[in-house]
């Protein structure tokens, strides 16, 4: 997997991943992370990269020449993984779906933004495409770009230590993690779950999918929307668990065990 950089702040990037998950894919030849300075696409002695914007305003804006010059001249030198793409507020949103179809092409290209963003043009003949892994404003697209690249990378075959881990994540089958438990046993009167101690392999299975279920409907009901609700077999199970509040406080009719019992009552996407 190669995946391309661009930034104003080559450090901030190269630094994060030089550790971890990243730094140990890099050294195995998993990962191939180039980070390209965009002062190198500048053509005057101060290399400047930001100018006022037209029309004025507050902030600086990066400028398309040394922007279009950089990635023109790593296309022609060494070929550029596409798509190339910006990070930015407007962009899709980010999430492990958009993680899964990157981790399985050959590779992709981030440019990370800065000040008041990009000059236009490079959003409109420049890049792919634009990401965004947030509502919320940053200085620049330096951490949502590491955040896209350890996403991807951790899905990328070779790169964890253990790959199985992968397959019980969050958000794989639109739900969150079970819970998590580690030594200690019992510290500060605080027990692991007996369940988890049993050495019943099936019990534990039901268990973590039921907290998981339980879990996703108390604090993310909307992702459970997003999978179209839960399945009968899915409320058989959190009923069976004693979940019959939780249930029904999604509007689910814990009596059929059969889904929400009015269409109207289903938990809903955000809009």
């Amino acid at each position: 997997m190669r995946i391309d950089v661009f930034t104003i702040f080559p450090d901030l990037v190269e630094d994060y991943c030089r550790g971890s998950i990243l730094g140990r894919a890099r050294e195995r030849g998993i990962l191939d992370l180039r980070v390209r300075d965009l002062r190198g696409g500048a053509s005057d002695p101060r290399r400047s990269v930001d100018d006022a914007p037209f029309g004025g305003g507050a902030g600086m804006v990066l400028m398309p020449e040394p922007l279009f010059a950089m990635a023109e001249a790593v296309d022609a030198r060494e070929g550029l993984p596409r798509p190339l793409l910006l990070l930015s507020p407007g962009g899709r949103r980010f999430d492990q779906s958009v993680a899964r179809d990157l981790a399985a092409s050959d590779g992709f290209s981030l440019l990370c933004g800065r000040y008041e963003g990009v000059d236009q043009r490079v959003a409109d003949h420049l890049v792919d495409g634009e990401l965004s892994v947030g509502d919320v404003v940053l200085a620049g697209g330096e951490l949502p770009a590491l955040v896209v690249v350890e996403a991807v990378t951790r899905l990328v075959p070779g790169a964890l230590g253990n790959e199985t881990s992968i397959d019980e994540e969050s958000f794989l089958t639109g739900l969150l993690e079970y819970p998590q438990y580690t030594r200690p046993a019992v510290f500060r009167e605080w027990a692991v779950p007996e369940v988890l101690r049993s050495g019943d392999h099936g019990s534990v299975a039901r268990w973590r999918r039921v907290q998981a279920l339980r879990r996703t409907l108390e604090r993310r009901p909307d992702l459970v929307a997003s999978r179209g609700g839960l399945t009968p077999e899915e409320v058989a199970l959190l009923a069976q668990a004693g979940e019959m509040q939780l249930l029904a406080e999604h509007g689910y009719d814990t009596g059929l065990g059969n889904g929400p019992a009015d269409p109207k009552d289903a938990p809903h996407a955000p809009h």
